[in-house]
């Protein structure tokens, strides 16, 4: 069985847990450690997991949100933790002794039940990846912090499951929202991050029969709102508004199972 689930999404802070197999031979890949520790062991009690459940970690790039207590985490549970070798040197690379591991594009990373395939994506990042994983039967894609979708992405997302997808604005409201100008260009910009439009050209594109499940993901307090996010997934799909479900800054999502 694949199953995954949001700790928490949005700028300031996202964790998200995916488990693959079942009896004894269960693996957890945590994708992004950006919560302060005590609030993620919190949420982890709160999903029924012990930190000491979690197999590997995976940072997607050196953002706060992302990077968070990556490192805290790993010490203390002596956690292995796999990024790219550019988000290890923007965060200056820092000792995890000896439980660092470079994840590159392309190199699936195998953790027995759960089988990982990082991808590069286009953001402000110095080596930013995301993630498709499988656990042989039903694969799951992670899209987030992505200014635009290039072929390349679109082809790592192609047969999906299930996706968590970005959504972090409305055009709209960040036009005419407080954001200084500078930000609004950053955040709209083509490797900032996507608008409610063009997460729903990407499920869209990547729509066929097999895929289960959409969480609408990273979603910005300031400049969208829930209701809209899942409206713009929904008409693309072709679904019904309460079929998209939202993973949001203070709970992140229920447990999805594939």
């Amino acid at each position: 069985m694949l199953r995954f689930k949001s700790l928490g999404s949005g700028s300031a802070g996202n964790a998200t847990v995916i488990e693959a197999g079942s009896g004894l031979h269960v693996r957890r890949l945590l994708v992004d450690c950006g919560l302060r520790i005590t609030d993620l062991l919190h949420r982890m009690g709160q999903a029924g997991l012990a930190p000491e459940q979690i197999d590997a970690v995976f940072i997607t790039h050196e953002h706060s949100d992302h990077i968070g207590s990556a490192r805290q985490f790993s010490k203390r549970f002596k956690t292995p933790v796999w990024m790219s070798p550019g988000t290890f040197e923007a965060i200056g690379q820092p000792d995890f002794e000896g439980r660092y591991f470079a994840a590159r594009d392309g190199a699936a990373i195998d953790l027995g039940e759960l089988q990982v395939m990082p991808f590069t994506v286009p953001h402000d990042a110095r080596e930013p990846l995301q993630l498709g994983c499988t656990d042989g039967a039903r694969r799951l894609g992670i899209l987030t912090d992505i200014g635009h979708a290039t072929p390349h992405v679109l082809a790592n997302l192609a047969a999906c499951d299930a996706l968590l997808l970005e959504c972090n604005h409305d055009a709209d409201m960040l036009a005419s929202g407080r954001y200084p100008h500078f930000l609004k260009q950053r955040v709209g910009g083509r490797f900032g991050h996507l608008c409610n439009a063009d997460s729903a050209d990407i499920a869209r594109a990547v729509n066929h029969a097999g895929l289960q499940r959409v969480v609408a993901a990273h979603l910005s307090r300031q400049n969208n709102r829930p209701d809209l996010a899942q409206a713009a997934l929904a008409e693309a799909l072709e679904w019904e508004l309460g079929d998209v479900a939202v993973a949001d800054q203070f709970s992140g999502c229920d447990w999805v199972a594939l």
